[in-house]
């Protein structure tokens, strides 16, 4: 998953963001302790998200970090989604080429989705675990409403979900009545799928069974003598 920032890192941050500061002015305006803006000061630096410059020396975030920030702001000042959540959603396969295709597929599929708004993805490297291939997305975006988040966990079937805002969830009551509907739907329509599949599979488990009685009674055949002749079978003398 993608780091996680404490809440002081985050304020200092979003100072930086409006331009460099003095350690100084950072103490007096994020309200905490020297030594505690100085550690944070110093993983930052050591994850390369600020640096120090000039003389005296002031923080400021690194360039491409600042327009990232900057682009991600934008974004949410029109962004009217309930939620922000951060998702991994894998995808394996025996064939390399497939995995890659299907993980960059489901990233194309969500972009065009009008539920959800996507402000960050990563596609790792297909790796190969044991006889088969995996990799995995993760997609840091904005979900609608409820009903679009159930939908985001049953269509694609993230394997882990961070909810990153908000704190407190409200649900308006046809939101949440269309999403428990969606829901059922849903749910029933996996569990037919899945009856189906185990209908098949016992026909399958069947034939297997009646193929292996079939090769067993050949086996035992084969090894029960040929009858002994009958005399009017014995050559004439």
């Amino acid at each position: 998953m993608a780091l996680q920032f404490s809440d002081s890192q985050k304020k200092i941050s979003s100072i930086l963001l409006s331009g460099p500061a003095s350690l100084e002015n950072l103490v007096e305006r994020t309200q905490l302790k020297l030594a505690d803006v100085q550690e944070d000061l110093k993983t930052l630096m050591q994850l390369k998200l600020v640096t120090l410059q000039g003389t005296p020396p002031v923080y400021a975030l690194k360039d491409e970090i600042a327009s990232e920030l900057k682009r991600r702001k934008g974004m949410e000042s029109e962004d009217d989604n309930v939620f922000r959540v951060r998702v991994l959603i894998e995808v394996q396969g025996i064939q390399e080429d497939l995995v890659r295709k299907q993980g960059e597929k489901i990233l194309e599929t969500l972009k065009k989705e009008p539920f959800f708004r996507i402000y960050t993805y990563t596609l790792e490297k297909v790796e190969k675990v044991g006889e088969s291939y995996s990799t995995f997305a993760e997609i840091n975006l904005s979900v609608r409403d409820f009903r679009a988040l159930v939908r985001l966990m049953f269509f694609y079937g993230p394997s882990s979900i961070e909810v990153i805002k908000p704190q407190k969830i409200e649900f308006t009551l046809d939101d949440f009545q269309n999403g428990l509907v969606d829901m059922t739907e849903m749910v029933h329509g996996y569990a037919e799928y899945i009856m189906g599949l185990l209908k098949r599979k016992q026909v399958e488990e069947f034939n297997t069974k009646m193929y292996a009685g079939a090769q067993k009674a050949n086996a035992v055949q084969s090894k029960i003598p040929e009858k002994p002749p009958f005399p009017e079978d014995l050559p004439t003398i």
